[in-house]
């Protein structure tokens, strides 16, 4: 990938990926329309420039990515087909006319569906780096010593989780809001404490999960300045990752 896909990929996967799956409902048509639109990207931007607005032209791509898909899957009916165009159309403004004002930031539903209590701690960690943070399955893989087979079947197991329990999309109402904020922070602290104390490896710290457990925070903080819980779990893994 050229450097600024890189760049732009590490940034703003985890937004994008989460307006899609906002979209279709779906994580696996989502992230696999996501990357398409990566791969269509690191093919044409070295050639006709990155676009003025990347997101939205990543957003645009993937969102027809992934209606062409749903056009061509035997297994969805052609009432139900009609349907998801239908309200995909209507949802989103055509590419000419897309900015990013008209992008929601759909990370806080992410966060939340990820860090569901219905789904094991581990596949919490893996489905949270991979979709939030952008990491590849083998990324993860390496993070956590296991093969990427192993981690591939562990995010496969927590989206058929996520579809067959019917977990919502959502952030959760007032009354559980506090109760499932400390799960997330629990998840993320959870990566950030693997790697300041390596449970594995030759290692004693493994920088890049502290730093992605960081970057966790930073989303989480970002979306949610008011609350006082999450500006202070932010600065306590800053100062032990300062420590180090």
């Amino acid at each position: 990938m050229d450097f600024s896909i890189e760049s732009i990929y590490r940034q703003e996967f985890g937004r994008i990926l989460a307006a899609l799956i906002h979209l279709f409902g779906d994580f696996d048509i989502a992230e696999d329309a996501v990357q398409e639109a990566f791969t269509i990207a690191a093919e044409r931007w070295p050639i006709d420039g990155v676009p003025r607005e990347p997101r939205a032209w990543i957003i645009g791509t993937a969102r027809h990515k992934a209606i062409d898909r749903i056009r061509r899957d035997s297994i969805l009916s052609r009432k139900r087909d009609e349907f998801q165009r239908q309200v995909i159309l209507e949802a989103m403004p055509e590419n000419s006319e897309w900015d990013d004002g008209a992008i929601r930031d759909e990370r806080l539903r992410l966060i939340f569906t990820c860090c569901h209590p219905a789904l094991a701690a581990e596949a919490q960690i893996a489905l949270s780096l991979r979709t939030l943070c952008g990491l590849t399955t083998e990324e993860i893989a390496r993070a956590f010593f296991v093969s990427s087979v192993t981690m591939a079947q562990r995010l496969v197991r927590a989206k058929q989780k996520i579809r067959a329990a019917r977990i919502p999309y959502e952030v959760p109402r007032e009354a559980l809001l506090s109760e499932r904020l400390e799960t997330v922070m629990a998840v993320i602290y959870l990566v950030f404490n693997e790697g300041y104390s390596a449970s594995g490896g030759d290692l004693i710290v493994r920088a890049d999960l502290c730093a992605e457990a960081i970057r966790l925070g930073r989303i989480l903080h970002e979306l949610l300045p008011e609350i006082a819980e999450v500006r202070g779990f932010l600065a306590l893994m800053l100062l032990h990752d300062a420590r180090r």
